[in-house]
């Protein structure tokens, strides 16, 4: 992996997501592994708009800022990601999104969102048909971390399209490199986008 194209492409990503409306007022965070393990995540409180490729910061397996960058603090949120990396080995990329959509349509849902025929679901690495019925499981939205990724923890097996959503709060996408996890996110958005517009 060349790290130094890698933080590039994410960074493109990041600026470009934030024209789709997906990261405002600094929120939203991403990260990538490098093939060795190193964690590579966004600095916390960037305007998104000017992501530059430096404003990642190296973490350790619990979120922590490491190497030259101790002292520099990571998303609040790094724990996630290094679960998620923990429990997919094979994860690249990790991407978060605030995007509208899927926030309005967990508001008030259960513990999943369901999708039935829709061509796009396609988009989920593995689902090889529309003709079916998928699930997205929802979590509570919440700040305390460590909580949190027991949650994830636990729920491990429902993850079959590599994704889910935080009630009002926003969307966690993942795949083997970063046009599969862009891929991921997208699809999920597209998704909630319709079941929104029918409603």
């Amino acid at each position: 992996m060349n790290v130094t194209a890698i933080k590039e492409e994410v960074a493109q990503t990041i600026r470009a997501l934030h024209l789709k409306g997906w990261s405002p007022a600094t929120s939203t965070n991403y990260s990538f592994r490098e093939d060795e393990g190193q964690i590579w995540v966004s600095r916390s409180g960037v305007d998104k708009s000017n992501f530059l490729s430096s404003d990642f910061i190296t973490v350790d397996q619990d979120g922590n800022a490491s190497g030259e960058y101790v002292g520099v603090k990571p998303s609040a949120e790094t724990l996630i990601h290094c679960i998620i990396y923990a429990l997919f080995p094979d994860t690249k990329v990790i991407l978060h999104s605030h995007g509208i959509y899927p926030i309005v349509a967990t508001a008030k849902s259960n513990s999943a969102i369901a999708f039935e025929g829709y061509e796009v679901q396609k988009g989920f690495a593995g689902q090889i048909t529309h003709d079916t019925t998928i699930e997205i499981p929802v979590f509570e939205n919440t700040q305390d971390m460590t909580e949190f990724a027991d949650t994830l923890r636990q729920n491990a097996s429902r993850f079959g399209c590599h994704s889910f959503i935080m009630r009002k709060h926003g969307t966690y996408a993942w795949g083997t490199n970063l046009f599969e996890a862009k891929r991921h996110l997208e699809t999920l958005d597209y998704l909630c986008q319709c079941e929104v517009l029918m409603k």
